[in-house]
């Protein structure tokens, strides 16, 4: 989430009941139109850490890796446009999270080998969130990266709801990724829950 993902709810309200509402992590992706920079990213950056640091939950930044090594996060979150992974991982050290958006297997395999935590693969489905967004790509590529890398985790992201969710925890995901999903519920527990509840739906691993 961003400083803009929330709508009229204030976004430190919106991550604070996220968080009561048992999110595992959580990743700030300040980007887009009318995006917080300088002293206000900051500020708001160290908002958003305490209030994960309070609830013992990892605190991610996408794509800034400066400002993630600035206020010690947990970890960065990059693209395919963005630094190179392994730049990346000598940058930000060894303890760290390290997340990859990938697109297929070779991506897979580079960003494995650069040191990546954990992989990022979407859009699944249609999202509003992301205006660059690729088209969406469904569960296919992600059941061959899961197939071909078997110990690399995986996390669905794009357009995921309650009601869809079922088919991407199948296809071989650790977790599952969402903005707006959570930002625009009324019930962000309950969300939070129907989302969670959608993996334990069949034998899905």
């Amino acid at each position: 989430m961003g400083s803009k993902n929330s709508g009229a709810r204030n976004p430190l309200k919106v991550l604070e009941a996220a968080l009561e509402g048992g999110i595992s992590h959580f990743q700030l992706r300040e980007k887009g139109e009318g995006a917080l920079t300088g002293a206000d990213l900051l500020e708001f950056a160290l908002d958003c850490q305490q209030l994960c640091r309070s609830y013992g939950v990892p605190f991610i930044i996408n794509d800034l890796v400066e400002l993630a090594c600035q206020i010690d996060a947990d970890g960065v979150h990059i693209g395919q446009d963005d630094a190179e992974a392994g730049q990346v991982r000598q940058k930000i050290g060894k303890e760290k999270l390290l997340g990859v958006s990938v697109h297929s297997v070779k991506e897979a395999q580079l960003a494995a080998k650069a040191g990546a935590d954990y992989v990022g693969m979407g859009p699944v489905f249609g999202t509003t969130s992301k205006a660059d967004a690729k088209k969406p790509a469904g569960v296919k590529e992600i059941r061959t990266v899961a197939t071909a890398f078997p110990f690399l985790p995986i996390v669905g992201i794009g357009g995921i709801k309650p009601e869809n969710a079922v088919q991407v925890w199948k296809s071989g995901v650790a977790g599952i990724a969402v903005i707006s999903s959570i930002t625009e519920a009324q019930d962000i527990a309950g969300q939070i829950l129907a989302l969670q509840a959608a993996s334990k739906v069949g034998d899905w691993k």
